[in-house]
């Protein structure tokens, strides 16, 4: 269903995945990847959200690495240059909003564990972007520096597991509070018995299918209300 693309990226170039819905319904979503890179099952979750209607773009924030080894993947993510993340991901709403498929200019974000994060933080970079979805945001707010009053007028949904501590956890309370404060609203949801990446059906030790399916219906709702 999809294919890699190249997009402007502040005077530069990045590329990423992109799934094109047979039937669009007007609307964008940037899919951002776990720690592992764009691999094979993030290309498949864009496809997913391609099929409910909305065009959908995998940023591919290494610049084609990827792994399937833990702590290798782990070293990715530390050396994520934050700087260059924000300009792809600023990057890939702009090419969203400017497509024809794309017809309010509006696009929503939704990120898995170190991409759930960067999916929050997403809203504050680009005012393309209304409407955030953080699956177990996993990096700590101070290597991104969000800029939360940037939050004013948009929504943000947030899944937590409970073995990263539910919504509970400060990280989570720290981002609600301050979109909250911006003007801006935030949903958070728990999933008692989960583990971190529990919608990750390529890790069986981890996946969760109903925790998994009950997030993809909110999380398409909310979609829904705040892109149509």
């Amino acid at each position: 269903m999809g294919q890699m693309v190249s997009f402007a990226s502040n005077g530069g170039t990045s590329e990423g995945y992109l799934a094109v819905p047979e039937a669009p319904n007007g609307s964008a979503v940037i899919l951002i990847q776990e720690w592992w890179g764009l691999v094979g099952h993030i290309r498949n979750v864009a496809d997913r959200y391609a099929a409910t209607g909305y065009l959908t773009l995998a940023p591919d924030l290494y610049h084609g690495v990827a792994t399937t080894e833990p702590d290798e993947a782990g070293k990715l993510m530390m050396g994520l240059a934050m700087d260059q993340a924000a300009k792809d991901i600023a990057g890939a709403a702009a090419y969203l909003a400017d497509r024809d498929e794309v017809t309010t200019g509006e696009v929503g974000t939704v990120g898995y564990c170190m991409g759930g994060s960067l999916a929050l933080w997403s809203a504050t970079l680009s005012e393309h972007v209304v409407a955030a979805v953080g699956y177990y945001p996993a990096v700590p707010w101070e290597r991104m520096s969000p800029q939360w009053p940037n939050y004013s007028g948009k929504a943000a949904l947030i899944h937590c597991s409970e073995e990263d501590g539910t919504s509970a956890a400060p990280g989570i309370q720290q981002a609600k509070q301050a979109i909250e404060a911006a003007g801006g609203e935030c949903i958070v949801y728990d999933y008692p018995g989960t583990q971190h990446a529990f919608c990750n059906d390529e890790r069986p030790e981890v996946y969760h299918a109903a925790a998994c399916e009950e997030a993809w219906e909110r999380t398409i709702a909310f979609l829904a209300g705040r892109l149509g």
